[in-house]
């Protein structure tokens, strides 16, 4: 999904919404079918709406979403983040997941963190003490080194020179219909559904 993908409708939009990865109720009852269509189809879809609107006839529509993280400033940037944090998002997320982390990534959080608790709790304590909106992140370097950040907004590692492996949106329309205001609950029911298979590839 990292490329640009050309629509295949009438109107051939420069940018398209990809599917989310699993049935919309999948996930249940860590995140319900209403908070993966209303956070998806609502707010996925507007960014991705928005930006064509804004992208139209100008090089914007030439360029990939990864260009223009890396490259442009304000609403283009907004709102190509905003696409790839969230694909990125569905990506982190399975119904089959869960559970402790195996394979390289297992190896590359004990090498980076020690164990997997002290990097859950990295990951937690990042999430948790994020104020307003934003996303936490485990991201890595060339040799699979492993670090925790925090990015505000549609805040994207790209711009650092970091590889995401794995995102929790933290913001609050991530969780709000089934978890109120309860990020702490919300981030519980993460590492129930967290995708360490993406993880895995998202390795070097």
């Amino acid at each position: 999904y990292q490329r640009r993908v050309r629509g295949s409708t009438k109107k051939k939009m420069a940018f398209t919404l990809p599917p989310v990865p699993y049935a919309h109720d999948a996930l249940a009852p860590h995140l319900s079918k209403e908070t993966i269509e209303f956070h998806w189809g609502k707010h996925h879809a507007g960014y991705v709406t928005k930006l064509n609107e804004l992208a139209k006839g100008t090089e914007l529509a030439k360029k990939s979403l990864e260009e223009i993280i890396k490259t442009e400033k304000g609403k283009p940037f907004n709102l190509a983040a905003q696409i790839w944090n969230h694909t990125f998002y569905w990506n982190s997320l399975s119904p089959k997941g869960g559970g402790k982390p195996s394979g390289k990534i297992a190896e590359a959080i004990d090498k980076s963190f020690g164990s997997f608790d002290e990097f859950k709790k990295k990951f937690e304590e990042a999430a948790n003490n994020h104020f307003g909106s934003g996303w936490a992140w485990l991201v890595r370097d060339d040799n699979n080194h492993l670090e925790v950040l925090d990015t505000h907004d549609a805040g994207n590692p790209l711009t650092q020179g970091k590889t995401p492996v794995l995102t929790c949106d933290v913001w609050e329309h991530a969780y709000y219909i089934d978890y109120r205001n309860d990020k702490a609950t919300y981030l519980k029911h993460f590492w129930e559904i967290v995708n360490w298979e993406w993880a895995n590839k998202n390795l070097k």
